[in-house]
């Protein structure tokens, strides 16, 4: 599914993204990077860690970096939240199964998808909350781990599929939110359009 998704992303950001768009060339490049770096992983200490999650945790504290002061303690917030429900999500998975009705990817897509729209209101700080939140996340879920002797990679392809889902299904609902303004100033103006012809 990571692949997919990405790959899909880094298509459109390359080949159908306005050429104008300031973040086009940096979002197409990170992708980019996050495919090629996806099988290479390293240890610290005990704690297997892969390449593309801690990059990606690394862009998103570049781009968090470039926010004003109240913005990015919004944002820091709003991870930490995100973080709290992606570990308690898993834990949850170990100690309760019972509750997880399908697919559990989708079940965690969803919920951390539906956290981030209702802390966020724009695509950028969704996204920005959802990454550093998750991989925050996945570094303390596998300290937990490691207290009962739990091997746990720290953002691997699990985690990989999890977060290209969510980031999918935020870029859908931006489409869906920004769609009724799109309507409106189109179909606004072939309103106007019939008006001068009469």
């Amino acid at each position: 599914m990571f692949y997919w998704i990405y790959w899909t992303f880094w298509v459109y950001l390359t080949f159908m993204m306005e050429k104008q768009n300031p973040y086009r060339l940096k979002l197409s490049a990170i992708v980019l990077i996050i495919i090629i770096f996806s099988n290479y992983h390293f240890f610290i200490g005990s704690m297997e860690i892969y390449s593309s999650g801690l990059l990606l945790l690394i862009f998103s504290y570049l781009f968090l970096g470039q926010e004003k002061l109240g913005a990015l303690l919004y944002l820091f917030i709003g991870a930490l939240i995100v973080s709290i429900a992606y570990v308690t999500f898993h834990l949850f998975e170990i100690f309760d199964p019972v509750w997880i009705i399908f697919k559990k990817e989708w079940m965690m897509g969803i919920v951390i998808g539906y956290l981030a729209i209702l802390l966020q209101k724009n695509l950028k700080g969704r996204l920005l909350i959802v990454i550093c939140g998750t991989m925050q996340g996945e570094f303390l879920y596998a300290f937990i781990l490691s207290k009962y002797d739990f091997p746990y990679p720290i953002g691997a392809f699990a985690y990989l599929d999890a977060c290209s889902l969510i980031a999918a299904l935020l870029s859908a609902w931006s489409i869906l939110e920004n769609s009724g303004a799109f309507f409106q100033n189109h179909f606004h103006f072939f309103e106007k359009a019939k008006q001068k012809s009469s």
